[in-house]
């Protein structure tokens, strides 16, 4: 079973993976969400969101647009590079995003969902192309099932299914029962994607048909659940502080500068979530926007409650 980290805005850029991967990593690593106009225009800030660094290899980068044209250049200048694949969003339910007919939004216009993929896959050559999906707006699993074979017919190789509506978000309890139904009638790899929150119930998902499991949110508040699923009765410590700092001190040196704050402060309002009293240090750290204040937050609060620094994890075996 492969493990993957799931793209999010903001939070799987090269300082995430490499924190993670000092715990061991996953299979792969999705980018976070990349603009396909903003790649085309070329912004100066757009090479950090292309860095796929430090395992090329590992890492497939996920692509955001509204139409076809557009997406499809992106991808054409991404299969230039050096990189596991290329990945479409069609799962982005945020109201930014929808509103400009990206996103989840695709899922509305099979015909022209199909067709931009066909136009995507003619440009992708070098790499594999896959698709991150929900359910789109109900939950009819013949129109689901019916758009995803139209996906593998237009050249799609993998698709990742976090099986919720648009307007489910988060709520409302992931139906891996559509992961499982996708995986059974489709010829390409099926990935589940959905409150995977914790190392134990990454095991359990690892029981299935589908060919691998995305975690997201859950890695950010723990990037040492890879490696706590992956063992077997083992036993480990981490020190969550030496974890944060090395965060800060990752971002300073892969992000550039104007990243840090907004970087900082969306890791932290998961991380902090490890700790009783978690809530004050992820406001004290809010309200900075110098990383290294942050830093002094961080060892502060570890002063004060030394027995939340050392988490001694009982490693959950493999099924």
């Amino acid at each position: 079973m492969q493990y993957y980290l799931a793209p999010m805005a903001t939070l799987t850029h090269r300082a995430l993976r490499e924190l993670i991967l000092e715990f061991g990593g996953c299979d792969y690593f999705f980018s976070e969400m990349i603009s396909a106009r903003g790649l085309l225009n070329g912004g100066h800030l757009e090479q950090y969101y292309v860095d796929a660094g430090p395992h090329p290899d590992r890492v497939i980068y996920q692509l955001m647009g509204s139409d076809a044209d557009s997406i499809a250049a992106a991808a054409a200048m991404l299969d230039e590079r050096d990189c596991a694949g290329i990945d479409i969003n069609m799962g982005c339910a945020a109201p930014a995003i929808t509103r400009q007919g990206g996103g989840v939004s695709w899922m509305s216009d099979y015909d022209s969902a199909i067709r931009m993929v066909d136009q995507v896959r003619r440009q992708v050559t070098r790499h594999p192309l896959s698709v991150k999906l929900r359910l789109g707006f109900d939950e009819d699993p013949e129109r689901v099932m019916h758009f995803c074979r139209g996906l593998e017919q237009a050249g799609v190789e993998m698709i990742t299914m976090h099986p919720r509506t648009a307007k489910q978000k988060f709520k409302r309890t992931a139906r891996w029962s559509f992961v499982e139904l996708a995986a059974e009638h489709l010829h390409i790899p099926v990935i589940g994607n959905g409150d995977v929150t914790d190392a134990s119930r990454l095991v359990a998902r690892s029981r299935g048909p589908w060919s691998g499991v995305m975690v997201g949110r859950g890695a950010v508040q723990q990037p040492w659940i890879f490696a706590q699923a992956r063992a077997a009765g083992q036993q480990i410590e981490v020190d969550r502080e030496a974890v944060a700092l090395q965060f800060l001190e990752l971002l300073r040196r892969r992000q550039p500068a104007e990243f840090w704050k907004s970087r900082a402060h969306r890791f932290f309002a998961y991380y902090c979530t490890n700790f009783a009293w978690g809530h004050n240090l992820n406001t004290g750290i809010h309200r900075e926007s110098d990383t290294h204040a942050m830093g002094a937050l961080v060892r502060q609060y570890f002063r004060r409650y030394p027995q939340e620094r050392i988490l001694s994890v009982a490693l959950v075996p493999n099924p």
